[in-house]
């Protein structure tokens, strides 16, 4: 499996994942002292790790680890689509002013199901965990996480929605767009996206790629923008089925409610990469 950069940034995220199932066990009060007692070490270097990964205090990034704070997002940061649209936020908004151009299979290559297409495929260390990444000639096609599926899961996800397509393991190939993805250090090169999915799924994965990164929007709001206010639930189906994670930023589609709603890769990555995003954000990274 290939690291992105030098800080191993799986090691940042199993920290992190680990300081998640403190807090929810003992509640958000839990003080920094006994955090990095419970991570097994001191609270000096688990004050490192964190600021060196996101930017910010342990303490103010465990406040984005709540459960409380997808409500908060959305009181406080919630995005309508046609404003972030018309106002240019889709392009400013994103980490590290990372630049995704994309073009999608037509529906008769999709009905296909990926025959004639060879895919690439690789294992990464992401901000997030284990990372399974796809990408074709055109662009990246698939991203999966796998701290909390497992890697073979992964694997049987992703291949399944193409089982046509013949699969090529070549992480050498995918190296540039992968690190471009993820805000490695150094990474220039724009990322291209190649969405295989049907025209409705298409629909509305450009519509989650209009969300600034630090914000959320609803699954209605996703619907009213596609001009099908009564398809929330078709909206949410599409949401989940999303096959490039992180990019095309699923985590940032919520309940009305407040609810985090579901996760194709489990919801402790969604609260993850929003507590990350909120909180790079706020650091002004």
């Amino acid at each position: 499996m290939q690291n992105l950069a030098e800080d191993t940034q799986g090691y940042h995220f199993n920290v992190m994942r680990r300081a998640l199932d403190v807090i929810d066990a003992q509640g958000p009060s839990v003080s920094l002292d006994e955090l990095a007692l419970e991570m097994n070490m001191s609270p000096a270097h688990f004050q490192r790790v964190f600021s060196r990964w996101v930017g910010v205090s342990p303490k103010r990034y465990q406040q984005y680890l709540t459960l409380g704070h997808a409500k908060a997002l959305l009181a406080e940061r919630f995005t309508t689509l046609e404003t972030a649209h018309s106002t240019g936020l889709s392009g400013s908004g994103r980490l590290h002013d990372l630049f995704v151009r994309w073009e999608a299979m037509s529906p008769g290559d999709f009905a296909r199901k990926g025959g004639g297409l060879t895919i690439y495929w690789g294992w990464f260390q992401s901000p997030f965990g284990p990372a399974l990444v796809m990408g074709t000639d055109k662009g990246l096609c698939g991203i999966g996480f796998a701290s909390e599926t497992g890697e073979d899961h992964a694997w049987e996800d992703l291949v399944s929605r193409w089982p046509k397509a013949t699969y090529v393991e070549d992480p050498t190939r995918l190296h540039p767009w992968v690190n471009s993805a993820f805000g490695a250090e150094g990474a220039l090169e724009p990322t291209p996206l190649f969405m295989i999915g049907a025209p409705f799924q298409i629909k509305v994965w450009e519509a989650l790629m209009r969300i600034p990164s630090g914000h959320v929007t609803t699954y209605s709001e996703i619907a009213e923008f596609i001009g099908h206010p009564k398809a929330v639930r078709a909206v949410g189906t599409a949401v989940g089925r999303n096959p490039i994670s992180y990019l095309i930023p699923c985590h940032r589609a919520l309940r009305k409610s407040g609810g985090l709603g579901g996760y194709h890769w489990g919801l402790p990555v969604k609260r993850s990469i929003l507590a990350w995003e909120a909180a790079r954000q706020e650091a002004g990274a």
